[in-house]
């Protein structure tokens, strides 16, 4: 993602750009601290607090998501606007364009594609809630103030103090080059006899001053008050120390030990309570039991009898299917007389085939009369040939008859 100046040009981006997500995310981190997200949003979703760089590394890219709607969807509504708290089944896709075109309402610019935050962390997922997070702190109306340093008067007095405190490092530093110095050098016992002689003379003539001192004792506690804040040793604590540690250790026991016996107490309370309410019950259960004796019998009867009903039932129903199937059978059959006797009926009832009937009848006469007057024409022209027939053999006979008369009359 690109940086923008105040006027919204681009900018280049320099060799620290891979690490703005981790900037982007503290920044982020103590907005959302101060809206108070622990308790308004996590909780509700059983999800922990979130660490200094959730959003700026992958760790699980599904549960990144989860809290990434999660938290955009609360901070849009912390700034005003509605937006209903995404479900686990929703569309992503559809999911983050509303969470974008929720941000450019606010007036902020968006040059980065949508598939980038479906993962869930990067640079573009701190940008959008740093920036979902800014718009929530101006609708709740805080506003950054400047800091307020301490006066120069403190830090002097800490930099005297700092400067007269001795350390327990310098001690054991200048034990450890006292010890160092003394190892290098060999020792001679004559003079150390010596020494030692003197230093005896030496202590018993003090001890005699002293025995007979001068000095005068509102002096002497002037000079105490004076040096006494020289004198103080402070020990800086490491917390990589053991010792400190087992300090910690042993003020966290005794905080346990007394919380516990403050908890002890309640516990027992607790204890004996609920076992007072667990005897009561078992009393008020028996008691139960015993007046509802006859009616436990009358319902176990009432059980026995509603499964025999429930047998005879089941005998009966399977009757009725059998039963059931032969009158689907009978049903079909009457089904079919019925269609053949409507068929029969509708072929009485029709005065079509006597109108064929008849109009066959009436072609029938017809054809007759045609036959008879073939016939008679045919009748005719046989007799017509029978009596030319005639006619000729007639003749012919008389033709023959002439001839032989008129031999016998010659």
């Amino acid at each position: 993602m690109a940086e923008r100046d105040s006027d919204g040009t681009a900018v280049e981006r320099g060799p620290g750009a891979a690490y703005a997500a981790f900037v982007l995310m503290e920044e982020l981190l103590d907005k959302l601290k101060l809206l108070s997200y622990e308790e308004e949003a996590l909780r509700q979703h059983n999800v922990r607090p979130l660490s200094r760089h959730y959003f700026a590394l992958p760790t699980n890219p599904g549960e990144q998501f989860f809290v990434f709607c999660t938290l955009a969807a609360w901070l849009i509504t912390k700034a005003g606007h509605h937006f209903e708290q995404p479900q686990e089944y929703d569309d992503p896709n559809a999911i983050i364009s509303k969470i974008l075109s929720e941000l450019r309402s606010f007036g902020r610019p968006v040059d980065f594609p949508p598939a980038k935050l479906k993962s869930g962390y990067g640079e573009q997922a701190c940008y959008v809630l740093d920036c979902l997070a800014e718009e929530a702190l101006k609708y709740s109306g805080f506003s950054w103030k400047r800091p307020v340093y301490p006066t120069d008067e403190l830090e002097e007095e800490e930099i005297t103090e700092e400067d007269t405190e001795l350390t327990l490092n310098k001690l054991e530093e200048d034990i450890a080059e006292e010890e160092s110095d003394n190892e290098e050098n060999f020792i001679d016992l004559n003079v150390l006899k010596a020494q030692t002689y003197r230093s005896d003379v030496k202590d018993s003539t003090k001890q005699e001053e002293i025995l007979l001192s001068t000095t005068d004792a509102a002096e002497w506690n002037l000079e105490v008050e004076r040096v006494l804040p020289q004198l103080k040793v402070t020990v800086r604590t490491d917390n990589k120390d053991w010792r400190i540690h087992v300090d910690q250790m042993h003020q966290h026991k005794d905080g346990i030990e007394s919380s516990l016996k403050e908890t002890r107490g309640y516990l027992d309370k607790f204890h004996n309570e609920i076992s007072r309410t667990l005897e009561k019950i078992n009393s008020r259960e028996k008691y139960i039991n015993n007046q509802l004796e006859h009616l436990i019998q009358e319902y176990r009867s009432a059980q026995a009898l509603l499964s025999e009903a429930k047998e005879k039932y089941q005998e009966g129903s399977g009757g009725v299917t059998e039963r059931i199937r032969v009158l689907s059978e009978i049903t079909e059959v009457l089904e079919k007389v019925k269609q053949e006797t409507e068929e029969k009926g509708s072929s009485m009832t029709d005065g079509t085939p006597l109108v064929r009937i008849k109009q066959a009848l009436t072609k029938l006469k017809q054809e007759t009369i045609q036959m008879d007057i073939q016939i008679g024409v045919m009748e005719h022209t046989l007799l017509q040939s029978k009596l030319k027939e005639k006619s000729n053999m007639t003749r012919d006979m008389n033709a023959a008859m002439i001839p032989e008369a008129t031999i016998g009359a010659y």
